[in-house]
Formats: C-alpha cells, sequence, structure tokens
C-alpha cells in the first residue's frame, strides 16, 4: 500500500488537468489495485448482495464502518463517483491526501460545529447536482466486529435537507482486515446494499433510525456468528 500509494499519487499529479470524471477513474485505479492485492496476498475475497437496489438518482450513501478496507473499496465499486465527508486533516498525509485534494471530497474542520453542516450541505447539494453520490459512515469511527456505535444523524440530515434518498450498506470487513491491525485474515466479506429510502415524511432522527435498524438487522444476517444477543 505504501509505495502503491506513492507512486499513484505521482499519476494523479500528473492527470490533474483531465475533466473531472476520467480523473476520478485514474484516481480509483489505486483503490481497485489495493483490493485486487488484498485478494491476491491476504485472501480477502468480497461479494455483493442486493446491487440492484443502486438507485439511478441522487443519493447519500450511509455505510457500516468496520475497517479501512470498505473505505477503499467503496470508491471505485458503486455505480456512481464517490464523494468523501471527511476531517480535514486527512488532506495532510503525505501523497494519499495530496491525492485526495484533487477530488471533489467535502473536508471539514469539526471544531466549527454548525457551520461545518452548513458547509456539506453546500457543498453537497453541488456535488449531488453535478451526478456524485454523498457517502458518511454515520458511527463516526472504525467500530469493532459485533459492536455498533453510535449513529450520528449528519448524513440522514443531508438527506432531508437535499431530499436525496438514502442508501444503508452494511457489511463485515472488520473480519478480514480489523482496525489497527498489521495482520490481515483471508475469508469472505459480503457488502449488503439496501433498498433506497425516501427522506419525505421523515424528520432526520426517525430517518436516521430506519437506517440503523436496517444496517444492524442485516449484520446479524451476514454476520451471525459475532452476534450474542441473536
Amino acid at each position: 500500500m505504501v509505495v502503491a500509494t506513492v507512486i499513484w499519487a505521482c499519476v494523479c499529479f500528473l492527470v490533474a488537468p483531465l475533466p473531472y470524471n476520467k480523473r476520478f477513474w485514474v484516481t480509483s485505479r489505486w483503490n481497485v489495485f489495493i483490493i485486487w492485492c488484498a485478494k491476491v496476498i491476504c485472501g480477502i475475497r468480497y461479494q455483493f448482495k442486493g446491487y440492484e437496489n443502486l438507485p439511478d438518482a441522487p443519493a447519500i450513501v450511509l455505510s457500516k464502518h468496520q475497517s479501512a478496507w470498505e473505505t477503499i473499496f467503496l470508491l471505485p465499486n458503486l455505480t456512481r463517483p464517490l464523494v468523501f465527508v471527511f476531517k480535514k486533516e486527512i488532506l495532510y498525509i503525505p501523497f494519499f491526501g495530496w491525492a485526495m485534494a484533487l477530488l471533489r471530497m467535502i473536508p471539514i474542520d469539526r471544531s466549527e460545529g454548525k457551520n461545518a453542516f452548513a458547509h456539506v450541505v453546500r457543498h453537497g447539494k453541488r456535488r449531488l447536482n453535478d451526478g456524485q453520490w454523498i457517502i458518511m459512515f454515520p458511527e463516526g469511527t472504525r467500530i469493532p466486529v459485533g459492536k455498533k456505535g453510535k449513529y450520528k444523524s449528519g448524513g440522514a440530515r443531508l438527506a432531508v435537507e437535499t431530499q436525496a434518498v438514502v442508501v444503508p450498506i452494511a457489511h463485515n470487513s472488520g473480519e478480514c482486515w480489523p482496525k489497527n491491525s498489521f495482520i490481515k485474515r483471508p475469508g469472505l466479506v459480503t457488502v449488503s446494499i439496501g433498498k433506497p429510502i425516501s427522506p419525505q415524511h421523515h424528520t432526520p432522527d426517525s430517518l436516521m433510525q430506519e437506517v440503523e435498524n436496517w444496517i444492524e438487522s442485516e449484520m446479524r444476517v451476514i454476520s451471525p456468528h459475532v452476534y450474542t444477543d441473536g
């Protein structure tokens, strides 16, 4: 990963003058390569469930967060270019952050509070109008396998503000690529995509509750062996 990141960041700088869609495609080949390496070297395979649920419409993707794997995997593998909402400090990471800065991501300063969310809404509307999807991890940080973090309503608030449908995603990547673990384990990651949820007639809290219910229920379907609550 380290070697590929340094090399590919330099490639990204070279293609920076290209139109956005071409620039996005070239940049996302890094993701494709890393997922391929994870499969060939570490034995981490994957399968989709519910891929047909992806809509042909503006969408906010809200995903379970267990690992670095899904942040790499989802970018090139959905049907629209993805825009991540992340803390701006990521842009300062040598090579990786510099390459990310060339894409239409939405970095935020969490210390700005309400102003940070207004920034997300303003730029999120532009990205959705340009044909990209916004992806967020409502738990905020990577959660250990079999556990549930506190689901924050920012993604649901954005969906209500923009009236874009929400696409929930559950997966078990943490079983193969645990948080902060150098050791990767061979296995099969199931990426389950739920049916789009309309924000109409929802408050941000009720919408997020529906998303949370679907994701956590689906986690018990794809990883029943790691949950002790039945």
